[in-house]
Order: C-alpha cells, then sequence, then structure tokens
C-alpha cells in the first residue's frame, strides 16, 4: 500500500475531495484511488479535525463516514453546514440505515454508498459532484465579481438604475429624479459599463441578481 504521505497532493489542484474516516488504512486508500484518477485528495481522522480545519477555497466535495468513532456523521454535517459548507457530501457506511439515509439526505447529502463499495463507482461518483460543486462555485464566484461591480456604482447611477428595474424610460426616470434626459443616458450607460451588461435585457437580469 502505498503511504498516505506520498499520495496526499497528487492529482488536479482546481478541485479537492475531502474525506473524514478514522480508518486509517481505508483514508490512505481512498487518497490513493484518487490520486490514481487524478483527483486530488487529503485526509481527516475525526469530526473535530476537520471542524478545526481551514478547507480549501476550491471546487470541493467531502466523504464522510457515517459512523464516525464518537461522533456522528450526521451531527458532522450539520455543523458543517452550520460554518457555511455547501459542498456535495458523500456518506460511506457499513450497515446503511433507512433512517440515517433519509435524514442524511434531507440535510443536503449527495450520495449514499456501501461499504464495500466498487472502487470505479466511487470515482464515477465524485467525479459527478466535484462537477457540481464546480459549477455551484463559479457561479458564486461570478455573483461575488457582480456584487463588486455594483458597489462601484455612485448613488445618482444607482438611482437610475433602480428606475430602469421598474420599466422607467429616460424621460419618466429624467422627471422623477430631476435630471437632463441626456444626464439619465450618461447614467445608464455607465450603469452598463460598470456591471458590464452586453444589453439592456443583460442589464435587467443583473439587476434581478443584485434584488435592485
Amino acid at each position: 500500500m502505498i503511504s498516505k504521505q506520498r499520495c496526499r497532493w497528487l492529482g488536479d489542484e482546481s478541485a479537492a475531495v475531502l474525506i473524514v474516516d478514522d480508518d486509517a488504512e481505508l483514508q490512505a486508500d481512498l487518497i490513493c484511488l484518487f490520486a490514481s484518477a487524478g483527483i486530488t485528495a487529503t485526509g481527516f481522522s475525526s469530526a473535530a479535525e476537520i471542524l478545526g480545519a481551514t478547507l480549501p477555497y476550491l471546487p470541493s466535495c467531502l466523504i464522510l463516514d457515517l459512523h464516525l468513532g464518537r461522533a456522528c456523521g450526521l451531527a458532522t454535517q450539520q455543523r458543517l453546514l452550520e460554518k457555511g459548507f455547501r459542498s456535495p457530501v458523500i456518506f460511506l457506511t457499513g450497515s446503511p440505515e433507512l433512517a440515517a439515509v433519509v435524514d442524511a439526505m434531507k440535510a443536503g447529502a449527495s450520495d449514499f454508498l456501501a461499504k464495500p463499495f466498487d472502487p470505479s463507482n466511487l470515482i464515477r461518483v465524485v467525479r459527478s459532484a466535484l462537477e457540481r460543486d464546480r459549477e455551484r462555485w463559479l457561479a458564486d464566484e461570478r455573483m461575488r465579481d457582480l456584487r463588486q461591480r455594483a458597489g462601484k456604482l455612485t448613488p445618482r447611477e444607482l438611482d437610475v438604475f433602480q428606475c430602469l428595474m421598474r420599466g422607467l424610460l429616460n424621460k419618466q426616470i429624467a422627471f422623477e429624479l430631476g435630471l437632463s434626459e441626456i444626464t439619465v443616458k450618461i447614467h445608464r450607460s455607465n450603469v452598463k459599463r460598470k456591471l458590464r451588461a452586453e444589453s439592456v435585457v443583460d442589464l435587467v437580469r443583473k439587476g434581478f441578481l443584485l434584488e435592485v
């Protein structure tokens, strides 16, 4: 068996698999399995260890043992959710219980695999989870960038943007804000440029995202 130290950070650095299992041998085998598939993985031996860790800021998924020593995998999942962890969670268990499966799925678990599991199936499930989280992560990044751009709007540009979101025409906005129509057009152009809106439709879509 390849040592955990040799396998720890092999693979694609643009995504990560986090493994929480108190079985050190299984944890090391999983890390090496993912490394052989080009997937970065790292392990945690207890709930306390992952709850106290600074998790990587990149697309990821969590593989969590349902029965984690003295801790409960479901409770660990809930604690991570409370800390803002939003990546997919895949549960592993040697004795699947219907009630536990239902509770895990209600809490947002991505999948539930019984031990012993088929390695190729686990890799398939993990790849799917990482792809979903990558899409979520990219959407979050786009939203964060949009909010930063919106934060650069001047108070008057924001006034014009809010009027646009109400469906007002330039002439109506000018009357409501006490501006000339030319000034409204300038502010409107600035809003479109700062938010990188490709069209009026795109500008309105971004307005809905920002809840203007």
